[in-house]
């Protein structure tokens, strides 16, 4: 079996992740297309969520 994914509020990756704002979330979701985020977010509905473990390596991939 595998384990679930872990997926969190834009407004929550700040209190988990401080070296990222709200405001840089919302900024990398609407650049989205040509930053590589579109791999980290997921939309339910009007939500969008972002996936932990994606976020973990996009920010490893802008680093590098």
């Amino acid at each position: 079996m595998s384990e679930a994914k872990s997926y969190l509020r834009v407004k929550d990756v700040p209190g988990k992740y401080p070296a990222f704002t709200e405001s840089s979330i919302r900024w990398a979701i609407f650049n989205s297309a040509t930053n590589g985020f579109n791999k980290v977010i997921r939309k339910v509905g009007r939500r969008v969520l972002i996936d932990e473990e994606a976020f973990l390596q996009w920010i490893d991939s802008a680093a590098a």
